[in-house]
């Protein structure tokens, strides 16, 4: 069996995501001037769009193919990501001064634009999926979905408990809570804005939640490891900061080679709950792979 390039495969699911956006930011007119510039600089900035791609791969499985909500679902995604980006650059959150490798929107602009640009682009990730996804049904699941993930009891509950955990001693129970919510619930939902693109069954969403949960539980963790083991021009962003903020991280409860091993252990974890779709599901294997094994 010939090997996937899952990097290539990455940088082509990228290439039709940044297309995708481009063509659904022409529908917002009247965005006042200065605004539109931040929007379009953070969206512009050269991101991985792991997210998106991953919400692309889950219909691909499911369906054969991506389609047309799929890739609506996908820039949503990345419209809630980078929303989330902006205002972890804040002074008031983790206070960095680069990303992706070029100044922080509150750097480019400044503090007030960073922080309406954030809040732009999450509204405008709703208003998306009402008007462009194929059907009522579908839009008002991709809905709860999305909101589910990036909500208080998600991505926003594990910012907050990011925040308050910092120079607290070693918590392994904390930690992962941060892990799970900060990033974790952002990959499931992605993962099932793939599923329900596809018109997936219900067994086959809960398997793609539990593959997407799990594979974002091994991003974040690599994610703490390449920040104490990459530069900042690897990184894009500033390196070292977690452990200078005090931050509650894989490296500093276990130590790097034990976090190692445990990124390692989640990501076969997540390649064996794809089982069930057999062959089919290799491009999703290989990401889990891949995803744990990188430097920036």
């Amino acid at each position: 069996m010939q090997k996937i390039d899952i990097k290539s495969a990455l940088t082509e699911k990228a290439e039709i995501v940044n297309a995708r956006i481009k063509t659904v930011l022409e529908q917002w007119k009247g965005i006042p001037g200065k605004l539109a510039e931040a929007i379009d600089y953070v969206l512009a900035s050269p991101g991985k769009r792991v997210r998106a791609a991953l919400v692309l791969w889950c219909c691909e499985l499911v369906a054969g193919r991506e389609n047309e909500d799929a890739l609506n679902a996908a820039a949503a995604i990345e419209m809630v990501h980078t929303y989330s980006l902006v205002h972890d650059d804040l002074p008031a959150m983790d206070d960095d001064d680069f990303r992706r490798g070029r100044p922080s929107c509150h750097k480019a602009f400044d503090e007030a634009t960073a922080i309406l640009a954030g809040d732009a682009l999450l509204t405008m990730a709703f208003e998306l999926i009402a008007k462009n996804i194929s059907s009522a049904d579908k839009a008002v699941l991709m809905t709860k979905e999305l909101a589910q993930g990036a909500g208080p009891c998600g991505m926003i509950a594990g910012q907050i408990a990011d925040i308050l955990a910092q120079n607290i001693k070693p918590d392994a129970q904390m930690l992962e809570f941060i892990h799970i919510n900060k990033t974790a619930k952002m990959f499931q939902a992605s993962a099932v804005l793939g599923a329900i693109a596809a018109g997936a069954d219900e067994k086959q969403k809960e398997i793609l939640a539990s593959f997407g949960l799990t594979l974002g539980l091994g991003f974040q963790v690599a994610d703490d490891i390449i920040d104490v083991s990459s530069t900042s021009q690897q990184l894009g962003k500033t390196a070292g900061k977690d452990a200078k903020q005090g931050k509650l991280t894989y490296p500093a409860v276990f130590g790097l080679e034990e976090s190692r091993k445990k990124a390692q252990q989640i990501s076969r974890k997540a390649a064996e709950i794809l089982e069930p779709f057999g062959g089919r599901a290799a491009t999703l294997k290989e990401l889990a792979l891949v995803l744990v094994d990188r430097n920036r």
